[in-house]
Parts: C-alpha cells; sequence; structure tokens
C-alpha cells in the first residue's frame, strides 16, 4: 500500500520515542494495563501518535476487560489498514494506520454486546488523545 505520510527510518526514530517506534515502526505491544488512555472516558478524538490521522471517536470506546484500549469501529473503514498477521502461531488481524502505516494494535470479532461485533485492541502508545473542544 503507498502511504501518504513517507518517512525514512531515521525520521521516525526522531520523532518517536524508543517505545512508541517499538510498537508504531516495529509492531510491538505495550504490557497489558499500562497504557495511558486505558482508562480515558472523556469525549474526544484518537489519533494516530505517529501521523496524526484521526482513527477513533471517543463514543466508539468500551471497556472490553483486555487491559488495551478498546473500540468497536474506526472512524471510516478507510482510516485503518486491515493485515493478516500469522506471527506468534496465531492467526490475527492487524490493524495499521492506513495514512502511514504504523501499527496500532489488532481487531477481533469478539466484541460481543457491541454494534458490530468488532473489538479494535489498541496500544495507548500509537494513539493520541484530543478531547472534545481542545482541537
Amino acid at each position: 500500500m503507498d502511504y501518504s505520510v513517507d518517512k525514512t527510518d531515521a525520521q521516525w526514530r526522531e520523532q518517536l520515542t524508543p517505545e512508541q517506534y517499538r510498537v508504531l515502526r516495529e509492531a510491538g505491544t505495550e504490557r497489558p494495563w499500562t497504557g495511558e488512555l486505558l482508562d480515558e472516558e472523556r469525549a474526544g478524538l484518537y489519533t494516530c501518535a505517529a501521523c496524526g490521522a484521526e482513527l477513533f471517536k471517543s463514543g466508539t470506546k468500551f471497556d472490553s476487560h483486555c487491559g488495551w484500549p478498546s473500540f468497536y469501529e474506526s472512524v471510516r473503514p478507510e482510516a485503518v489498514e486491515l493485515i493478516e498477521d500469522n506471527s506468534h502461531g496465531m492467526v490475527r488481524t492487524e490493524v495499521r494506520c492506513a495514512s502511514c502505516g504504523s501499527h496500532l494494535g489488532h481487531v477481533f470479532p469478539d466484541g460481543f454486546g457491541t454494534p458490530t461485533g468488532d473489538r479494535y485492541c489498541m496500544n495507548s502508545l500509537s494513539l493520541n488523545f484530543t478531547p472534545e473542544g481542545n482541537a
């Protein structure tokens, strides 16, 4: 896929913290229950921590008790890229930012009780949050 935000590895390393780089650019995962946005309950917008693209609205966030911020849908279907992930002996669906290709987390079809049935399990390090009225 051609991404609208195209930076060199050196540029990403300069822009991101080492931990953000590990998650966003190397498809790492932050430890569960440690993310700053896990318990965020204010109304607002979640954007890509690497490029600022709009990803999720606060109204789609729910407590899935999995240890990472969870959403039942992205702000627009084309905001994220879904890729089959066969790593670690599992079949999962990786979620990447469609603007810059950064790893955000994974989506699972186990969001029972949500309008879509999906659970976008995202790393807090992959997201920035802007409270409503602070745009």
